[in-house]
């Protein structure tokens, strides 16, 4: 795998669609390693991948958001 991801990477790899993405962004269960200053893309490491594969499990067995927060917090 590569270092560095764009979000539509991110969407590609995981099966995610980009909003959902955006939307784990501003609620901060993800968060990116860096921004272009010119273009305001955001870029992802692996970690990132991850942590998306895990929110998914999370998902299906039916956690809510909140509790997923408290998992990543925790680093379980």
């Amino acid at each position: 795998m590569k270092e560095i991801y764009l979000i539509k990477d991110l969407a590609y790899l995981t099966g995610y669609s980009v909003d959902t993405i955006k939307y784990y962004l501003k609620i901060g269960l993800i968060k990116e390693i860096g921004k272009t200053p010119r273009t305001n893309f955001r870029y992802f490491n692996d970690k990132v991948i991850k942590v998306l594969k895990k929110i998914r499990t999370l998902r299906t067995e039916s956690r809510s958001i909140a509790q997923i927060r408290e998992i990543l917090k925790k680093g379980e």
